[in-house]
């Protein structure tokens, strides 16, 4: 391959394509050398896609269960301020939205999210629920949004204890 260069530097370069024997007529690729090439980047896209998309799932598992922590850490932070876990009906809202109770908003010193809460990584909500004073459920359904489920579909975060022992 040879680069041929004009004579003012701000024109285009054209590149002339000389075959294995030096002949300078001989420019190009054959129609069959590109399937050839083609064919080959097909299967290299076949075998290398799938598990680059595993990847991408795996690491939304991830995201979850760290989210889910981070909510958490933000709700316990929550609690020492106000002396407890939002109900069910106050939600996560509560971590970034003052308390309607005037006692209640003396007390809450947040907003304890630099953002919104997020959704958890397949778009869904975070499950939240207070079990008592000092536990809470809060997880992703998973990938199925459903609940229970195995690998990628599987619950995440701080789940019931039924669903914790079988995972």
């Amino acid at each position: 391959m040879r680069i041929l260069g004009s004579e003012k530097p701000h024109k285009t370069l054209k590149i002339a394509m000389t075959s294995m024997s030096g002949k300078a007529g001989d420019a190009g690729f054959t129609l069959l050398e590109m399937l050839v090439v083609l064919v080959i980047m097909g299967l290299l896209a076949g075998l290398v896609g799938p598990q680059l998309l595993s990847r991408v799932d795996t690491s939304k598992v991830s995201a979850a269960s760290t989210q889910a922590r981070m909510l958490k850490t933000s709700l316990e932070t929550m609690r020492l301020d106000v002396g407890r876990f939002p109900t069910k009906e106050e939600g996560l809202e509560l971590l970034n939205k003052t308390p309607k109770d005037e006692r209640l908003a003396r007390r809450w010193h947040g907003p304890y999210l630099s953002e919104d809460v997020p959704m958890d990584p397949w778009g869904n909500p975070y499950v939240y629920a207070p079990e008592s004073d000092t536990t809470i459920l809060l997880y992703s359904l998973g990938a199925d949004g459903q609940p229970g489920g195995e690998g990628t579909n599987a619950d995440v975060g701080f789940l019931p204890k039924s669903q914790a022992q079988s995972q």
